[in-house]
């Protein structure tokens, strides 16, 4: 079945001088000349992506957008106007987000994270309303599962993220390591899916999967720096957050075992390998 706003692989049931024409159960699609591969025949299978032009014909390309409906993706603003802000996804034809899809106005150059949708109409749009195209519940995830998480709104309690491109989840700001902006995906961990089904995520994997993790990060890090870091339990938790993606509390206890094992010693330069 055509798929509008993704890829499908269609059969070539003619060629013309504009381009090749496509069989679809919807019609045949035109890709135009500028896009078919050289030494295309007739009776082949190609691999398009089928939006709708500017006069809402069904039409299609070889050329790769940043995402397919239903995709979120981080996308730049190309123009503003009367109608809404139109943004650079790699098509001739640029993707609109209306206004009423704007949760603040956008303006010309700025980088929004938008959810890609079919209206009413069947023509592609984007909207940057994220959280309405989220599940609320965490049916389908259990505590302790490794998922990959894409934040999406920074707030008071923390960040608001998409878990795996379907759930919405909140990271809340103690679990908060590190500096992310929108659009910015890690992996990360299911913390808790409450009794009203909302889920919390960590960062971390918890317990002394943590304090391994966070040993063989510290290692890490040490080596890559000659042997040496300036930081130790004076440091703020910013930085060793930023450092090494732990809490301060997990830091002290991840060098204090170090330190006890005489694999580091501790000076008040900082920390250095022996």
């Amino acid at each position: 079945m055509l798929e509008i706003g993704k890829y499908n692989r269609l059969e070539v049931k003619k060629l013309s001088a504009i381009g090749a024409y496509l069989a679809s159960e919807l019609g045949d699609i035109l890709l135009p000349t500028k896009y078919v591969p050289e030494g295309l025949h007739h009776g082949e299978h190609l691999k398009v992506f089928v939006y709708l032009d500017s006069e809402d014909r069904l039409i299609a390309t070889t050329l790769e957008p940043k995402a397919q409906v239903g995709d979120f993706a981080l996308m730049e603003v190309k123009d503003v106007s009367p109608v809404g802000a139109f943004l650079e996804w790699g098509l001739e034809k640029d993707l609109l987000v209306p206004f009423s899809e704007q949760p603040r106005p956008m303006h010309k150059g700025e980088r929004h994270l938008v959810r890609v949708y079919l209206d009413r109409s069947e023509r592609i749009a984007a909207s940057a309303k994220i959280g309405k195209f989220l599940e609320k519940s965490g049916a389908g995830l259990k505590e302790g599962q490794e998922v990959t998480l894409t934040f999406y709104e920074f707030g008071n309690l923390g960040a608001k993220v998409i878990i795996d491109g379907r759930y919405d989840g909140l990271l809340f700001k103690n679990e908060l390591f590190g500096r992310y902006r929108t659009g910015d995906s890690v992996q990360g961990y299911v913390k808790k899916i409450r009794d009203d089904g909302k889920i919390d995520v960590t960062l971390r994997k918890g317990g002394r999967q943590d304090m391994s993790g966070g040993r063989e990060t510290l290692l890490r890090v040490l080596g890559e720096r000659g042997g040496f870091l300036p930081v130790g339990d004076k440091s703020p938790p910013e930085l060793i957050a930023e450092m090494f993606r732990m809490s301060k509390k997990n830091f002290k206890a991840v060098i204090g075992n170090l330190y006890r094992e005489g694999v580091i010693e501790i000076t008040r330069e900082g920390i250095r390998l022996r």
